[in-house]
């Protein structure tokens, strides 16, 4: 494996990158491409993991606040779950987030990856909202 965190930088890698997040985190709730996006892709910092040219995990970091930052659209792909992906990817965004002086990072979880974050140090703050109608999510936080 030859694993590196990188920022999309031309169209291809922003297709390859968005198709990604939209394959893992809507196609299996039967959404439409183009749901994977949201208002605030232009201000967000995306980043991927790639072994080679193959990306297998992804998420995107946003300052809400000049105290707080916030990741969304996170994603690893199932063959390479439970082997540290997630973690090196999180750590990355959290360093992000510190070299920006930020203190904290939110998130909201699905439900099946609460236990993750938990793991790295997230704490439970509330139950937040329910996607699609379907899952579950609970907004987490950690302080840098």
């Amino acid at each position: 494996m030859k694993l590196k965190i990188v920022t999309p930088k031309t169209k291809i890698q922003y297709e390859s990158y968005y198709f990604f997040r939209w394959k893992l985190l809507r196609k299996p709730l039967n959404k439409e491409i183009g749901t994977e996006k949201d208002l605030l892709e232009d201000s967000s910092i995306h980043r991927m993991v790639i072994d080679n040219n193959d990306i297998i995990a992804v998420g995107r970091l946003h300052h809400n606040s000049s105290n707080e930052s916030q990741v969304r659209y996170f994603a690893v792909d199932e063959n390479f779950r439970r082997q540290g992906m997630g973690s090196y990817l999180m750590e990355d965004l959290e360093n992000l987030a510190k070299k920006a002086k930020r203190k904290e990072i939110i998130l909201n979880a699905r439900e099946n990856a609460v236990n993750f974050y938990k793991s790295i140090g997230y704490k439970i703050i509330q139950k937040s909202y329910v996607l699609f109608d379907k899952i579950q999510h609970y907004e987490m936080k950690k302080v840098l």
